[in-house]
């Protein structure tokens, strides 16, 4: 595993320790570590929904979802 070496004014410091005497992390550094794969996931998340919203529109499955789901409630009521 490669070090890196961070600093933080007192405050944040301060934050990093309370978190970890909360029992949230066992180190700073597991808190860190957690605080960049979030990043990472809320990174990779919002890609993932600006590659949605500028995909092009497929009518098409959206209107055979509707049907199949409107055959179903017509099933489950009968």
């Amino acid at each position: 595993m490669a070090t890196m070496n961070i600093s933080l004014p007192d405050s944040l410091k301060a934050d990093v320790d309370t978190r970890v005497q909360d029992g949230g992390y066992g180190t700073g550094s597991e808190y860190v570590r957690d605080l960049i794969r979030r990043d990472l996931d809320r990174q990779s998340l919002r890609q993932l929904l600006l590659d949605g919203a500028s995909s092009p529109l497929d009518e098409q499955p959206y209107d055979e979802w509707i049907a199949s789901l409107k055959e179903r409630i017509r099933t489950h009521r009968g």
